[in-house]
């Protein structure tokens, strides 16, 4: 779903600031030649989410007001620039998983999902001056296969600590590709921003060449 909810101001260069310390959302970008700024919005996530989910709001909803959370935070200092906000929340068996803390809780993740299906809620919101211009949510569904508890501990050991980074303790793009049966959805997505669709828009604003 996309929604454009303002006009472009028009084609002059625009600052880009990602509103992000995820090192995934800035490897897209980077790697898609789009010359940005970052810096990171300090919320609380974990309690945010586990408010609106004590709200009853669905996982689509709560990326959205979440990405639109960072981005505001930092579009207050940022006058002008178009300020992008991304969140991700993973949805298994209507209950969301945050990113585990420590490798007990990415080894009881994977044993909640292996063998089972679950959503990625991914959202992008795009701020400038106060006022969000644009967003685009996508909800990617990915197929754990079944594996064993030793699989479980050997991957872990192999992919490090850098898998408490990330939702789900895996990188798609990485070893976590051996985790998986089936993927339904746009990669991008799964790795933490919808690029196509952000592109698209940034194209429009004339930060990005046509």
């Amino acid at each position: 779903m996309t929604q454009t909810e303002f006009p472009s101001s028009g084609p002059e260069p625009v600052a880009i600031v990602l509103a992000s310390a995820s090192s995934s959302r800035k490897a897209l970008l980077t790697s898609a030649g789009v010359g940005f700024e970052t810096r990171p919005a300090h919320i609380d996530e974990d309690e945010i989410k586990r408010s609106l989910q004590g709200e009853g709001m669905n996982a689509g909803n709560g990326a959205t007001m979440l990405a639109e959370m960072k981005a505001q935070r930092i579009s207050a200092a940022a006058p002008g620039a178009l300020v992008i906000g991304a969140d991700q929340i993973l949805v298994c068996g209507g209950k969301w998983l945050d990113k585990p803390t420590d490798m007990d809780e990415a080894r009881d993740h994977l044993r909640v999902l292996r063998g089972r299906s679950h959503e990625l809620a991914t959202s992008a919101v795009i701020v400038r001056d106060g006022r969000r211009i644009w967003h685009h949510a996508e909800k990617p569904k990915l197929t754990m296969r079944p594996f064993t508890d030793s699989f479980i501990d050997d991957y872990l050991a192999r992919a490090g600590d850098g898998i408490l980074s990330s939702v789900g303790a895996y990188h798609l793009e990485g070893l976590g590709a051996q985790l998986f049966s089936r993927i339904d959805g746009d990669y991008f997505s799964i790795l933490g921003m919808p690029l196509l669709p952000l592109l698209a828009i940034l194209r429009e604003h004339g930060v990005v060449g046509t």
